[in-house]
């Protein structure tokens, strides 16, 4: 077993978390086999423990989205009431030090100096349309929880404000660095941070170009809970164990939350099909500052292929 695989699950071998999801045959095989997403069902605790494992950078490429599409209709079909229990739904990263750097920006270059606003709206409603499914919890009363043991940036962050819960580990970052090549985040970022912090606080981040540390979120309330380095897991499992008794009023409270919060995907897909104009907006000088963040990010996925 490699490194990041048995940082990501000490207590449990993955093969016998293996075992255990063969004990229910209406789990499709396929959400075991998808591509960039490994995925574990642990049976004693009804969690779906769900890591991104990209071949190529840890950012939301197609291919990633692709297996979120796939991983979300897999649970839908196998799981939720008179089907196999799923009170927990966990996802990590197996890229060390990294959660996510968010949408693809190598992409994005390309669809802006080739002027195709369609695609780009594309590539914005796909990911909202995820958003919004994990923002409703599938509908399967189950609460999501993200694991943050590294980095997470633009989209990155976003896709984790769409958990009913964050646990950190206290070397873990967190940024939106859009503004800094003359971009705002678009997938999620003004509707859940404003909606959770106020729209002053939410302004304040989007457009700080801040690197914010896991302490400053929990501070904020958008990180519910901490971990030393390395015990992220752990701190989930404890989260679970602690959760579990009151697992129903954590549930219908989330719900309640979402309800007055009155977040819709019409919204989300207004607020893509905006950010899709200001790309297209950006000058050659600010597709150069995109471009020097795509290969830092690069050089960073180098570094962690090579360990």
């Amino acid at each position: 077993m490699d490194s990041s695989a048995s940082r990501a699950v000490p207590l449990t071998s993955d093969d016998e978390l293996l075992a255990e999801s063969t004990l229910h045959s209406s789990i499709p095989d396929e959400l075991f086999e998808l591509q960039e997403l490994d995925v574990l069902y642990e049976d004693r605790t009804a969690a779906l423990w769900s890591y991104m494992n990209p071949e190529d950078r840890p950012s939301f490429t197609h291919a990633m989205l692709d297996d979120f599409e796939k991983w979300q209709d897999l649970i839908e079909q196998g799981f939720g009431p008179d089907k196999v229990p799923l009170k927990y739904l966990i996802l990590g990263s197996r890229s060390p030090d990294v959660f996510c750097f968010g949408g693809d920006l190598e992409l994005f270059q390309h669809l802006i100096r080739t002027r195709d606003r369609d695609a780009l709206v594309d590539y914005g409603h796909r990911c909202c349309r995820i958003l919004d499914r994990n923002i409703r919890t599938l509908d399967i009363p189950m609460l999501t929880i993200g694991m943050v043991q590294g980095t997470a940036l633009g989209g990155g962050f976003e896709a984790l404000l769409s958990f009913d819960y964050i646990v950190a580990e206290k070397q873990a970052t967190f940024g939106l660095p859009e503004i800094m090549f003359g971009l705002y985040p678009g997938m999620g970022a003004h509707a859940l941070l404003a909606r959770k912090l106020g729209s002053a606080m939410a302004d304040r981040i989007i457009v700080s170009n801040e690197t914010f540390t896991a302490q400053q979120m929990y501070d904020l309330g958008i990180v519910h809970a901490l971990a030393e380095p390395g015990d992220g897991v752990n701190a989930v499992r404890d989260f679970i164990k602690k959760s579990d008794r009151r697992h129903a009023g954590l549930v219908g409270s989330r719900r309640a939350m979402k309800e007055v919060w009155q977040l819709h995907l019409d919204e989300l897909n207004r607020i893509t099909e905006m950010w899709a104009d200001t790309a297209l907006q950006l000058r050659e000088q600010d597709l150069k500052v995109m471009n020097r963040l795509v290969s830092a990010q690069a050089r960073l996925a180098e570094r962690i292929a090579a360990a």
